[in-house]
């Protein structure tokens, strides 16, 4: 089942709703990076946030969320755009622990609870939009509810989950993101905090194969939820072998010259997809005649 996000309306627009199913991004992540269980929890949380997020954007812009913690995995950064496109990495994939006390993947202990979330958006204009408030909870999802609230001053209610199978790999992924609309009434802000009071955790929904478009029923309450647009959502990395080139050039004539005369030519390896990118000999001094030639 492929994945994909909705983005809704909600008591006659007086909510603002996204959801999304994120099962084989998050699997292609932690396969990529071969993340243990909290590892791939938290980055999973994250990614599927940041990818919501991306689907408030338009056209080409695009958003990079880096969260910051004191905790074991390190800061993970992840990338977004309006297309559902994401990528992601955490510093440390190799971190797990024994379940918390209510059963689930100690995310909080990954993370940590000091630290900061720092959102910086490119919306194509000169200067970026940067946004960043503490970490409140190492949760994830309670820390993205945090940074809507204060930094975008937008009421919110975020849910993400992601489920581990014994061999590591991912077995439902998924989350939604609640916003009330200026001028939302409080009968309409009440029910919503009694069916988010009620609800189980969102990776259980995903598990049981409840779509988007159901997830946002469970939380909205039935024939309460408007589609607007349905688009897909999936693990895609936007570095390549001339990107890697541009920053080698970046470099300079004498440490290009020196990875020629030391290993004879260089390796990159980008942060996001893991992947490889090989520039021999020929390709280096090609790059040192065309600065040269500037």
């Amino acid at each position: 089942m492929n994945d994909y996000l909705i983005r809704a309306l909600g008591f006659n627009g007086n909510v603002r709703a996204f959801a999304a199913r994120t099962t084989e991004t998050v699997g292609e992540a932690q396969k990529r990076h071969n993340t243990w269980p909290t590892a791939t929890a938290a980055l999973g949380r994250s990614m599927t946030a940041t990818v919501m997020m991306g689907a408030m954007l338009k056209g080409e812009e695009k958003l990079t969320v880096k969260i910051e913690g004191n905790g074991p995995i390190g800061p993970m950064i992840i990338d977004a755009n309006a297309k559902g496109e994401v990528r992601g990495f955490v510093t440390n994939p190799q971190v797990h622990f024994d379940l918390n006390s209510v059963g689930k993947l100690d995310v909080r202990r990954a993370v940590g609870t000091e630290g900061s979330l720092t959102v910086v958006k490119d919306l194509g204009l000169r200067d970026m939009f940067s946004g960043q408030t503490p970490i409140v909870s190492g949760e994830i999802a309670e820390d993205f509810t945090y940074y809507f609230a204060v930094s975008e001053q937008v009421p919110s209610s975020v849910g993400l989950g992601v489920l581990v199978n014994p061999d590591n790999s991912v077995l439902a992924a998924g989350g939604f993101i609640i916003q009330l609309m200026p001028g939302c009434d409080e009968e309409t802000i009440s029910k919503i905090e009694q069916q988010l009071q009620n609800i189980e955790p969102v990776s259980k929904m995903i598990e049981r194969g409840l779509s988007p478009e159901q997830i946002l029923e469970v939380v909205l309450g039935n024939n309460n939820v408007q589609v607007l647009s349905k688009s897909p959502v999936q693990f895609k990395c936007q570095c390549s072998k001339e990107r890697f080139g541009v920053a080698v050039i970046s470099l300079g004539v004498q440490e290009i010259q020196e990875m020629i005369d030391e290993d004879g030519g260089a390796e990159a390896e980008c942060h996001f997809c893991l992947e490889k990118y090989h520039f021999d000999q020929q390709e280096l001094e090609g790059f040192i005649n065309e600065i040269q030639a500037q």
